[in-house]
């Protein structure tokens, strides 16, 4: 689950960058098919934290 949690981070950062115009035309691309996440690239890193949070409690027993 912490495997989840990081590619969750990068995809925030992608999607971060591409809502920034910083990817070229990939951003473009990028935000065509995640243009929910391109304006609120917080809402993954959230997803990211619970999904660390998850994996804290499922290793816990």
């Amino acid at each position: 689950m912490y495997f989840v949690a990081a590619v969750l981070v990068v995809l925030s950062g992608v999607f971060y960058a591409a809502g920034q115009h910083e990817l070229g035309s990939y951003s473009a691309a990028v935000c065509r098919y995640g243009g929910a996440f391109c304006d609120n690239p917080f809402y993954v890193l959230v997803g990211a934290g619970l999904a660390a949070v998850w994996a804290t409690f499922v290793s816990i027993r």
